[in-house]
């Protein structure tokens, strides 16, 4: 359907109803006007209008005050008979631009006849009015169908900007989740780098904590060994002036023994000889040969024999020979000298004949041989030895004497070192209850190893006449009549040196060694200024260095090493092989096991056994 736009000139004033309406009218001020010109119409026509009206004009009042246009369709009309200007204008339609209904005149046809009646007339008039009514629906049609493609096109930019806004909300909220996450796990990093650094902090603090307790422990472990070592040193000076007391009571009764023992030999002698003046004044009479006899006994009885005179000088020779081939210094031996007389005198009041002493010797021997490398055995042994030394039954010194006797003893069977190392723990326990013990021990050690001393012979001829009284003078043993072979007795001296090296080392809590690192210190300060190098002092000394060197090292540190420096430097080159190939392949292990102690540091590492278990993995008793 196609629509033309009416640009009909229109009169002002037709028939009194004024055709130019207001600039400013709205749509519902256009339709009453409408309404006012149809009455009008209706009213000054000579005869009733064809024309009915059908539906109300009840349209809804249009708020838009804007110009509007009036369309009207091109019908086909009846009025084809009309002329070319006639069909022109009614096909127009009319146009209202602006906010003015434009309508100057009213347009009527030239070319009409002159008898056309006035209904014909007024007919045209109401289809003008019906192609007004058309263009005004036409416009409301146009103007509802703007709005609703205005709206259309509102609807689809909302929904265009609705999806940007929400894309853009999907954008911004995905960037606030990551942002978020970012965020919680920045936060996190931070937490958890806060909680490292806590932990780090409280853990150094509890280091050092605990570093300050165990430094108040040792202070106070410290302060009660030396406590407990001061009262050991009263209690051991007590026991050496009441010993020595004893020793004094006992020199002063022998010499009060002696002086009645030499005054009653005086008085003896007074008797005799007043026995003799009465019997030289009864044989006065007799004959001078009887005289003579009488004489010449009397001068035999007077002058002692040659031959006490000869065995003195002799035994003096010989002590004098004894003393230049002894190695030793002088302290060592008079601890030495010391120490032995304390052991004859336990020895002289032991009978080794008794049942008892047979019956307690066995049941010690036991006890020891059945010590092991754990805690609870070594307590439990040292308790038993205690308890039978302590027992009314068996004089103290007999036992003191067995305990050391068969701690030595047993160390030869003893190839474990875990084995000498408890061993070790039960003399400490013992000894440091019992202290004369630990004199009666290293007495024993002394007697059986001369290097426990320390103290080397030498051999001289004018001394020991044979070699076999000098094997002897040194320790080796006799059996079935013939003495043990060399690896036999530098077995035992390794043995016993082992268990003196492990004794001096040995530390046991609460208690105290009588005979520890101070005196090991000591003994390898004698060996090395007076003791020769050959190779049974480098058998002691490597045996020693091997069970008590770490102890000497923790304790004495650089002073130790310098020691070593001077071992591997003097003692181990000084040694000399000869004697024979078996000989010379002694030494020459010997030497290499010493440099390699020194040279490797075996002495900074914890030897086998000197740390207890608590209970025992195999069987290490031997």
């Amino acid at each position: 359907m196609g629509f033309i736009e009416l640009g009909l000139p229109c009169p002002r004033n037709v028939n009194g109803i004024t055709a130019d309406p207001q600039p400013d009218w709205s749509f519902d001020q256009l339709l009453s006007e409408i309404n006012s010109i149809e009455k009008k119409l209706n009213s000054n026509l000579d005869f009733p209008s064809p024309f009915t009206k059908n539906e109300p004009r009840d349209l809804k009042a249009s708020k838009d005050k804007r110009g509007f246009v009036m369309r009207v369709p091109d019908y086909e009309t009846d009025y084809a008979d009309a002329d070319s200007d006639s069909e022109a204008d009614a096909d127009n339609s009319l146009v209202a631009s602006g906010r003015r209904f434009a309508c100057d005149e009213l347009y009527m046809s030239d070319d009409s006849e002159d008898d056309v009646s006035l209904g014909m007339q007024c007919h045209q008039l109401m289809d003008r009015t019906g192609l007004a009514e058309a263009a005004v629906y036409e416009l409301m049609d146009e103007h509802r169908l703007n709005v609703t493609e205005a709206v259309r096109s509102k609807i689809s930019n909302l929904e265009t900007e609705l999806i940007k806004e929400n894309e853009k909300f999907v954008s911004l909220t995905t960037t606030i989740h990551k942002n978020r996450e970012l965020q919680r796990e920045r936060v996190r990093n931070l937490d958890l780098q806060y909680q490292r650094t806590l932990a780090e902090d409280l853990d150094n603090h509890l280091t050092v904590v605990q570093r300050d307790h165990e430094h108040i422990s040792q202070l106070e472990e410290r302060r009660i060994r030396d406590d407990m070592a001061r009262a050991e040193a009263k209690r051991r000076e007590k026991a050496i002036q009441e010993e020595k007391i004893r020793q004094e009571r006992i020199k002063a009764e022998e010499e009060q023994a002696r002086l009645k023992s030499e005054k009653a030999e005086r008085d003896k002698v007074a008797a005799l000889e007043a026995e003799k003046k009465a019997a030289e004044e009864a044989a006065a009479k007799q004959a001078s040969a009887s005289d003579a006899a009488a004489n010449a006994g009397k001068d035999s009885k007077e002058s002692p024999g040659p031959s006490s005179s000869t065995f003195d000088v002799k035994k003096g020779t010989q002590q004098s020979a004894v003393k230049n081939i002894i190695r030793a210094s002088q302290n060592a031996l008079e601890v030495e000298k010391r120490r032995q007389q304390i052991y004859e005198e336990l020895s002289t009041k032991i009978n080794p004949l008794n049942q008892d002493y047979q019956s307690l010797g066995r049941t010690i021997g036991r006890l020891i041989r059945t010590i092991s490398a754990t805690i609870e055995n070594i307590r439990t042994r040292a308790e038993e030895i205690m308890k039978l030394m302590s027992s009314p039954q068996y004089p103290q010194p007999i036992s003191i004497k067995l305990f050391a006797e068969k701690i030595v003893s047993n160390c030869t069977n003893q190839r474990s070192p875990n084995a000498i190392f408890a061993s070790s723990r039960v003399v400490v326990l013992v000894t440091s209850k019992i202290p004369l013990a630990m004199d009666i021990l290293i007495a024993e050690l002394n007697r059986v190893c001369i290097y426990t001393v320390p103290k080397h012979i030498s051999y001289s001829k004018e001394a020991f006449g044979t070699r076999d009284d000098y094997f002897k003078a040194i320790g080796y043993k006799e059996v079935d009549g013939k003495l043990e072979g060399l690896d036999e007795y530098l077995e035992r001296l390794s043995s016993y040196m082992k268990l003196y090296g492990a004794l001096v080392q040995t530390e046991v809590g609460g208690c105290q060694n009588l005979h520890g690192m101070k005196e090991g210190w000591t003994w390898l300060a004698r060996f090395l200024n007076t003791i020769p190098s050959n190779l049974f002092t480098a058998i002691a000394l490597d045996s020693f260095l091997v069970m008590a060197g770490y102890g000497m090292y923790c304790r004495y540190r650089n002073q130790f090493e310098k020691l070593l420096s001077v071992i591997g430097r003097n003692f181990v080159d000084a040694l000399q092989e000869g004697g024979g190939e078996s000989r010379s392949a002694k030494v020459s292990k010997v030497k290499m096991s010493i440099r390699n102690y020194i040279e490797s540091k075996q002495y900074k590492k914890e030897p086998e056994g000197l740390q207890l278990r608590d209970r025992l993995d195999s069987n290490e008793l031997y």
